[in-house]
């Protein structure tokens, strides 16, 4: 069979690769589980041996069987599809299954470790850094293949502290003498995916356009990097992980009305940064976020009434604003108007900035605090770095060169929530006591 014929490029270097090892580091929907079962049903036929295939769900073998059951078909192969069966009775253990004449097999199993145990033959370890237990599939898996056969571990990126990372960067180091593969969405369409999606000769714009509008469908600067572009991302440095941050978002936050006590953070910018107002409700131990402004390039004199027109509200009982450079004039005006008891001026150095981050990592931690669910707003709290100096001192640093915002949102959601959790600073009043009376020591003794 004419390869050419079916593969692009990337692809016809992947399964002519006769190493008993290899890793194919790839971006998502290129036609990597295509050209897998491809592969495996070639072997099967030509080397006589089983095939176990695994992924991170079922959905994938149950795709990954599918297209075995196409290569067989245009192999002239005789193959059967017995669907679902049981392969352990012991265990209890079932996979997607298609037995070829020659009475060898491939079976998709689950990502289940212990369903590797006491198995023979090829191994294929599908979007192996989506696995949750990887080193343990590792260990299940890895010793199917003593008698030679080959291993195949393809995936796309879920961060570095992945086994899959850890294996690349050994390849890539030379501490493992194993074949590696990298397919970028980039290098797909520059060697004819979009001709393929197409079904025609893509022009440079139309490769640009696909590019363009799939980068734009991401969520955030990880996901394109991760799914798309063979980059893992180290989340370990992340103050907030996105998964902390997803488990505080709620829709409709912010249609609420404010029944209990309203605090009050605002970061200060001008031109390139923002400027951004959050309140949050406390209910109890829980922060709830009431109020998201953001002012962009907005004149001081309009940031003004909006500040203070929150500042005004009935429930307000404290607010924490920017005092660096140029918001001091405002923290000041904000201090006269409502008093310092109930405006705080917060002047940032590396030691308050650290003071703020920390009081809000708890929260995220602990789910009491609830924050909209906008990705605004989630890739500027990711965007926090805590970064250790060689000196020992702790700094946050933002990782976004964005003029959308320099994690100005994460910074004014700090000061709302110190706003919060400071004791209130109430002023002096100063009362008169009854009139100082002085007593007659000789009274009676006249």
């Amino acid at each position: 069979m004419s390869e050419s014929k079916y593969f692009l490029p990337y692809q016809i270097r992947k399964i002519t690769d006769k190493s008993q090892i290899q890793i194919w580091e790839k971006s998502r929907r290129i036609g990597a589980t295509y050209a897998q079962a491809y592969e495996d049903v070639r072997d099967v036929l030509k080397h006589n041996f089983d095939v176990w295939f695994s992924s991170a769900d079922e959905s994938a073998g149950r795709e990954y069987i599918i297209y075995c059951e196409k290569w067989a078909r245009i192999l002239h192969a005789l193959a059967k599809n017995l669907g679902e069966i049981v392969i352990d009775s012991d265990k209890n253990i079932k996979a997607f299954v298609i037995e070829f004449a020659n009475g060898k097999r491939i079976s998709a199993l689950s990502s289940n470790p212990r369903r590797f145990r006491s198995k023979g033959g090829k191994v294929v370890l599908d979007e192996f850094a989506w696995h949750d237990d990887q080193a343990a599939m590792w260990d299940a898996a890895e010793p199917a293949t003593t008698w030679g056969f080959p291993l195949r571990i393809i995936s796309t990126h879920n961060g570095k502290n992945s086994l899959f990372y850890k294996f690349i960067e050994e390849i890539k180091t030379n501490k493992r003498n194993w074949s590696l593969h990298t397919t970028s969405l980039q290098l797909a369409v520059q060697e004819g995916l979009v001709d393929k999606i197409l079904r025609r000769k893509a022009t440079e714009e139309d490769k640009k356009k696909f590019l363009d509008d799939k980068r734009a469908k991401c969520r955030d600067d990880n996901q394109w990097l991760q799914e798309y572009c063979c980059i893992a991302v180290d989340e370990t440095t992340a103050f907030l992980t996105y998964d902390l941050i997803s488990q505080c978002e709620h829709k409709d936050i912010l249609k609420s009305e404010i029944q209990g006590d309203l605090y009050v953070g605002m970061d200060i910018g001008r031109k390139h940064d923002l400027s951004v107002i959050w309140g949050i409700e406390k209910l109890g131990s829980v922060f709830y976020t009431r109020i998201y402004k953001v002012l962009k390039k907005v004149p001081f004199k309009t940031q003004k009434d909006i500040l203070f027109n929150i500042l005004a509200h009935s429930k307000l009982r404290r607010a924490c604003i920017d005092a660096t450079g140029l918001g001091m004039q405002l923290a000041e005006e904000a201090q006269d108007k409502f008093g310092k008891y109930r405006v705080e001026a917060i002047t940032f150095t590396p030691s308050v900035k650290e003071q703020l981050a920390m009081g809000l990592l708890p929260l995220f931690e602990d789910k009491q605090i609830y924050i909209p669910d906008l990705p605004e707003i989630r890739d500027d709290l990711h965007s926090i770095k805590k970064v250790v100096s060689a000196s020992g001192n702790i700094r946050f640093d933002s990782n976004s060169d964005d003029t959308d915002g320099h994690s100005d949102r994460f910074w004014a959601l700090a000061l709302a929530v110190h706003a919060g959790a400071s004791k209130l600073a109430q002023p002096y009043f100063i009362g008169t006591r009854r009139k100082r009376e002085s007593f007659n020591l000789l009274w009676g003794y006249e």
